[in-house]
């Protein structure tokens, strides 16, 4: 089946590195998207990923505990490199060329961030992970992963998480939480639900920057998305298609 969307952004939480685990990454869950990821670069797709820390540190957690938030914000900037490395280490034991930027110079693990450059590795079909988030506290990985798909001309954000699309309520607490299939920025933002934050949220409706969100354990979902069929839940517009058409 044809590819809908071109090139791509994936936001995956620091949780779902996590697997089974309560803490940390566990080794076949990573290993299990590095093969998720691989089968749809073979769709001809350009990909970038923004990667979580929260299954590492949490900085807006340590904050709650007394933490100075700017401080804890940087110890939860820091996870994500961890995870952002671990990510692509799996990636090239599967053949997959990729390329680690951080928002905060490490020049000995990844790159420094710069737009053009990530760009032109998506060209040549290189893998980008963003780490560290914005590079600045009191921004959360969601509005990192809505400002890079921006800047890089992402024609979808695809939100993998641990259900399968966005729910009136938490479904594993209420028995009776209704899922949605597609919702407006706008009905998120009413709602309160917890798709991005709302900073994230804000950015992608003023720039009509659709999302999808799904369950990034099941097997063949990334490629479902790209594909779009029908998966998880599409947050977008109220007059569009959800998706933004470019010819490249």
């Amino acid at each position: 089946m044809a590819r809908t969307y071109k090139r791509v952004l994936l936001k995956v939480s620091g949780e779902a590195l996590m697997g089974d685990k309560g803490y940390g990454i566990d080794a076949h869950t990573v290993d299990f998207m590095a093969r998720e990821i691989k089968d749809v670069l073979s769709m001809g797709i350009q990909l970038a990923i923004v990667i979580g820390g929260g299954n590492i540190f949490r900085g807006v957690q340590a904050s709650l505990e007394g933490m100075e938030r700017a401080s804890a914000d940087y110890m939860g900037m820091v996870a994500t490199i961890i995870n952002a490395l671990a990510l692509q280490n799996a990636l090239e034991k599967h053949g997959i060329p990729t390329r680690v930027q951080s928002a905060i110079e490490m020049k000995e693990l990844a790159e420094s961030y710069i737009r053009r450059k990530a760009v032109r590795h998506l060209e040549k079909g290189r893998v980008v992970i963003f780490a560290a988030g914005t590079g600045n506290p009191y921004f959360t990985t969601d509005t990192a992963a809505a400002l890079r798909a921006m800047e890089i001309g992402a024609d979808i954000i695809m939100k993998g998480t641990k259900v399968d699309g966005v729910y009136s309520a938490d479904p594993v607490k209420d028995p009776h939480a209704v899922k949605y299939n597609t919702l407006t920025y706008i009905d998120v933002l009413k709602k309160g639900l917890r798709v991005m934050d709302s900073t994230a949220i804000s950015l992608c409706m003023d720039n009509n920057l659709p999302i999808v969100v799904f369950n990034l354990k099941g097997k063949g979902n990334i490629r479902k998305v790209i594909e779009g069929k029908k998966i998880g839940t599409l947050v977008r517009g109220s007059n569009d298609t959800g998706a933004k058409k470019k010819n490249r």
